[in-house]
């Protein structure tokens, strides 16, 4: 018997729904109309109505998602984007691939999300926007942002491809800004069978340029009226995710369940469990804790079969890949403090109680064995 315990399973989500999901596939195979049909035009309608936005846009994946909407919105050479300190180099990728300069902040003193109190220090007559993420599916403090950003005149576009169903206010996360884009990456808590995104917002014009940016840049009757891209989102992912879409709010509420009982298990433990805001609803699309001793933890996890991994051992503007910015050691002490101790337990919702206790025993082992160890 394998005792293995992955970071996610992600074919137990094909098996919980494989009847389904296969029918849909040859329902779409057997069409023969594979790009922007009815499939992608019914999901687009579906996660529009499920988000609270007025349209919705299928693209090709999350970091053209978030591309796209920059571009629609004109940013680009000369442009500064706000962005989060810690997260996936996507974000930051994707203000960089329009010729703007992404601008870090640091992380708040609580949480992994941008730090509200750092944007204003920051703001510059270059600034365009404020590009908050929901890092791990913890809604950022969209409140503080969107005073700020309406009182500077600056767009607020939420990067929330970790964040599917999650709350705040009352509302949903793609629902409190200018546009949001969403990454539908089969790890996701809305997960395609392959690569696929969306941009949902409330601007008709807006979407009307997106939806031709994403389509090589053609119009209605058939010519090029903008410099485009092939960044379309297929008809098959589109059936697949229609299929899932109307299971994610139990799935959200089973990985809730499953945070709750990790917070309950190891709160008596030397470990910072991550803080919840009063005013927020997370979906826990990873738990993350920290830890100063994050590698003789992670080493004890892995020879026990517990897949746990670190999201994320380097900040974007400390990656090669971005060396060119000029950022360096010391531009956001907190969050790169925070990359030498995060730490990602295994979670997803068709995770088993058995599954569940066996993480929690091991983390609680690891950590007495290294308390022992340092007596």
């Amino acid at each position: 018997m394998d005792t293995r315990i992955p970071l996610i399973d992600i074919a137990a989500g094909y098996q919980e729904l494989q009847a389904e999901l296969e029918e849909a596939a040859l329902r779409v195979m057997r069409s023969g109309h594979y790009i922007l049909g009815p499939e992608v035009a019914a999901f687009e309608r579906e996660f529009a109505s499920y988000c609270g936005t007025r349209n919705c846009i299928a693209v090709s994946n999350g970091a053209d998602a978030l591309r796209l909407i920059l571009q629609a919105y004109n940013i680009g050479p000369g442009d500064e984007v706000i962005v989060p300190a810690h997260t996936f180099i996507a974000t930051w990728l994707a203000v960089v691939h329009t010729g703007a300069r992404p601008v870090p902040v640091d992380i708040g003193a609580d949480g992994f999300n941008i730090d509200p109190g750092g944007v204003e220090a920051v703001i510059s007559e270059k600034t365009r926007a404020i590009l908050p993420v929901h890092l791990y599916g913890q809604p950022a403090e969209i409140g503080a942002l969107l005073e700020i950003s309406s009182r500077r005149g600056l767009l607020l576009i939420e990067d929330a491809a970790q964040a599917h169903g999650a709350v705040y206010r009352g509302k949903m996360a793609g629902s409190l800004g200018t546009a949001a884009a969403f990454s539908f990456y089969p790890t996701k808590n809305l997960g395609a069978l392959g690569d696929a995104g969306a941009i949902v917002c409330d601007d008709s014009e807006v979407t009307e340029k997106l939806l031709q940016l994403r389509n090589v840049g053609r119009d209605t009757r058939g010519g090029h009226c903008l410099p485009g891209h092939n960044c379309r989102m297929d008809e098959l992912q589109a059936a697949l995710l229609r299929v899932k879409l109307p299971h994610l709010e139990a799935w959200n509420r089973r990985r809730r369940e499953i945070a709750e009982n990790y917070i309950a298990e190891l709160s008596d433990l030397d470990l910072k469990l991550p803080a919840v805001d009063h005013d927020s609803w997370p979906v826990w699309h990873l738990f993350v804790v920290r830890t100063p001793q994050r590698d003789q933890v992670l080493r004890l996890l892995h020879d026990q079969g517990i897949e746990a991994r670190v999201h994320y051992p380097r900040l974007p503007y400390l990656d090669p890949a971005l060396s060119i910015l000029g950022y360096g050691p010391g531009t956001c002490p907190r969050a790169e403090a925070a990359t030498s101790e995060v730490l990602s337990l295994p979670l997803w919702p068709q995770m088993t109680y058995d599954q569940m206790y066996a993480v929690i025993a091991a983390v609680k082992g690891a950590l007495l064995h290294l308390g022992a160890e340092a007596r």
